[in-house]
């Protein structure tokens, strides 16, 4: 069961919610949101994901499915919708 969950878990990191769309703004993409989600891709530690969400804000991203998903405890991987958002990956 709990293989399971970490499954799921990583399922849900990578292509978040099939069923609620996210529009994601250009001007979300500023300077550190995308050297915060670079760094993370390449040392492959997603520790910073609370810190992105903060960036995120300031950026004026007020949606509720990113920010929540930056800051919700569990493993992020490479391949996470968010970061991916972030460079452009559809």
């Amino acid at each position: 069961m709990a293989e399971e969950q970490s499954q799921i878990g990583l399922l849900r990191d990578i292509f978040g919610n099939p069923f609620r769309l996210v529009n994601f703004s250009p001007d979300w993409r500023t300077s550190t949101a995308v050297a915060l989600a670079s760094q993370m891709y390449e040392s492959r530690d997603f520790s910073a994901m609370p810190i992105l969400a903060d960036a995120l804000q300031d950026a004026e991203c007020d949606n509720d499915d990113i920010l929540n998903h930056c800051r919700q405890p569990g493993e992020h991987v490479r391949g996470c919708w968010v970061v991916d958002l972030l460079f452009g990956k559809e």
